[in-house]
């Protein structure tokens, strides 16, 4: 959480400044939030956005397994 904040100060925070409403901040964190999270693209995990990772992880385990007996 700690980098996650870090990176909300130096890509949201700091470049907009200065801010004239506690409103304007909290409405800016959340759609920063939300591009983080629905939208970025993310390398490690084949450039694909963190939710549609996630998606994709529990589709996998709800997938029944084929299993062969010789």
């Amino acid at each position: 959480m700690r980098s996650v904040s870090g990176y909300t100060k130096t890509e949201l925070i700091k470049p907009q400044r200065p801010w004239k409403t506690l409103s304007q901040v909290e409405l800016a964190t959340a759609e920063w939030g939300d591009w983080y999270n629905h939208r970025r693209l993310h390398g490690e995990i084949g450039h694909i956005p963190p939710v549609e990772y996630e998606a994709n992880y529990y589709t996998a385990l709800t997938k029944p397994q084929v299993t062969t007996t010789i």
